[in-house]
């Protein structure tokens, strides 16, 4: 199989970008996104060019980290896929394919497609673990858990933080990871004493990153490699006004004691 690549190149975060294109011969079918990739590089160094920069770790849909838009859609037109487990048998042959990195302005580009993604981990530690102590480990028949709500618990907690909402989100919100890490603490009983205050303090931190506001397009869930749906962003609005009713916000901005 033969493409062609229209691939973004910038040097560094504040160097102007641009596309470049090039050409790629004896792709196999079974190539995934990433290999396809690898190829490229390897021409490339053998060539005395430098190698195009990109995220990878896994490569098996479990790390997030490979976070391209390809041909204007996050991770690529397959839906419920990171791009490391999109195949190039996905592709016509000889066909031109746009890569990108993320476009978000929470998400800075750090040289070609690799963007920071840092305002994710930030969001996580204004909120998001359970610090109160629970003692020895309980059995685990002592606390009963509706199937249904430990099911959307474990929905929530497929999240990969990969940054396709953002990516896809006309406004670059991060309503839906925000939620679904929210959700997957808050919906068990290990979630609930900090339950209220988390929410508050990772939405806080969400909007400083200046990520934008939700409208409910619903592009974020079409994007989610792992199909977590919107829902939990009604969930956690909901959350967040009984939060802001029992812990009211003074004039600094602080959430006031109880």
């Amino acid at each position: 199989m033969k493409f062609t690549l229209h691939i973004w190149r910038q040097e560094n975060a504040n160097a102007q970008g641009g596309f470049k294109s090039y050409q790629v011969d004896n792709i196999s079918a079974e190539f995934s996104f990433l290999e396809m990739l690898d190829l490229l590089n390897e021409q490339l160094t053998l060539q005395g060019e430098t190698p195009i920069a990109f995220d990878s770790d896994c490569r098996e849909g479990i790390c997030g980290m490979c976070s391209l838009m390809i041909n204007g859609q996050a991770h690529g037109s397959q839906q419920e896929t990171t791009t490391c487990q999109l195949y190039m048998r996905h592709f016509e042959d000889g066909s031109e394919i746009t890569i990108e990195p993320w476009r978000a302005k929470a998400f800075p580009v750090i040289r070609d497609l690799i963007v920071d993604r840092s305002a994710f981990d930030r969001i996580m530690q204004a909120g998001g673990y359970i610090s109160v102590h629970s003692g020895v480990k309980p059995d685990p028949n002592a606390t009963p858990i509706q199937p249904d709500i430990a099911e959307q618990a474990l929905d929530a907690a497929t999240c990969i933080g990969c940054g396709a909402c953002v990516a896809a989100c006309p406004n670059a919100s991060a309503m839906l990871y925000t939620a679904a890490k929210v959700a997957h603490l808050g919906l068990l009983p290990q979630g609930q004493p900090e339950r209220y205050p988390r929410v508050i303090a990772m939405v806080e931190q969400m909007q400083k990153e200046g990520f934008g506001a939700c409208r409910n397009a619903g592009e974020c869930q079409n994007a989610c490699p792992k199909g977590i749906g919107i829902s939990f962003i009604s969930q956690m609005n909901r959350d967040l006004r009984h939060a802001l009713f029992k812990y009211p916000i003074d004039r600094r901005g602080k959430v006031k004691a109880i």
